[in-house]
């Protein structure tokens, strides 16, 4: 017999509203010497991967990273670090910038089939984006255009909407409902919400969802979730500016995407990297068909290696 989730009230500093956010809760000053240590670092490099904080040397940069990291696990699940030189880099010099800033949160993942680790990020306005990853980093090559913005939701206050507003629904999306399994002709059986030892997470990657599988309940339910991220209020826009770096942890942040996207899938002005860091939380156990691993700080995520994953 499977137990009924307990609902409760998510707290704490990753529940928030967009029109209750500020600047000052989210964005991070970089100082003006950060420009200079990156591309300094990804000149030693001379095009090797780093893996480690000592293969790409940040003494100035690299707290102020591992401040963000914080908040991405601990604070509101974001962070935007402001003040890179983005005329300095190139597309190809961003991209190693990426993998350097990558090696003192984590490991960079896999992104596609061929294993690219960095690539334009995808995802347009009209659905939830949710990376196979702990974290995701998007570095802004130029501004996005006019009205264009990145949209961002906090994954435990629509949990508490719902909660206010539509417990039924709520309780259907802490069951299992059915996602797309790569080639597989059957689906794989996940959660949107759960929690493990305490940590909430929340995981909801629309396109993989399965609509033909739901039934009425999951449908009702979904389209209670689709409502209340789509409510007043809700998101937080941001308008990336050239060198703006996005950082985000997707089981607690969830991502909309550019609401101007180019064509052909991935915005050419956003780079992105999907991380497994070493102060993720731990997953539930019904994770693991994406993640492969579910342990607080082990390696995990990334595209799918096989029929029996589902990705992101």
């Amino acid at each position: 017999m499977v137990i009924p989730p307990r609902l409760t009230p998510r707290a704490g500093p990753n529940v928030w509203t967009g029109d209750t956010m500020l600047p000052a809760h989210w964005m991070l000053p970089v100082g003006g010497g950060a420009t200079g240590e990156l591309l300094a670092a990804v000149a030693a490099l001379g095009g090797a991967r780093p893996e480690r904080p000592e293969h790409a040397p940040l003494p100035r940069f690299g707290p102020v990273l591992r401040d963000a990291a914080d908040r991405l696990e601990h604070g509101a699940g974001f962070a935007l670090l402001r003040g890179l030189a983005a005329d300095r880099f190139t597309a190809e010099t961003a991209a190693a910038a990426l993998l350097a800033v990558s090696a003192h949160l984590g490991a960079a993942l896999p992104q596609d089939a061929d294993g690219a680790l960095v690539a334009p990020v995808a995802g347009g306005a009209g659905q939830l984006v949710a990376e196979p990853a702990d974290a995701v980093v998007v570095y802004c090559l130029r501004a996005l255009p006019e009205g264009g913005a990145v949209l961002l939701h906090s994954a435990a206050n629509l949990h508490n909407e719902l909660l206010r507003r539509n417990r039924a629904a709520l309780a259907s999306l802490h069951a299992p409902l059915p996602h797309r399994r790569g080639a597989a002709s059957e689906p794989m059986m996940m959660p949107v919400f759960g929690t493990t030892g305490g940590a909430f997470v929340g995981r909801y990657d629309r396109e993989a969802l399965l609509d033909a599988r739901l039934d009425p309940a999951q449908t009702a339910a979904v389209a209670a979730l689709d409502a209340a991220a789509a409510a007043p209020g809700q998101a937080l826009a941001i308008p990336l500016r050239a060198g703006d770096l996005l950082m985000l942890n997707p089981h607690l942040v969830w991502r909309r995407g550019s609401t101007a996207p180019e064509a052909g899938g991935g915005d050419p002005r956003l780079l992105g990297v999907w991380l497994s860091t070493r102060t993720s939380r731990a997953l539930p156990e019904s994770f693991r068909a994406v993640f492969g691993e579910t342990a607080a700080g082990t390696r995990r995520g990334g595209a799918p290696s096989g029929p029996g994953m589902v990705g992101g």
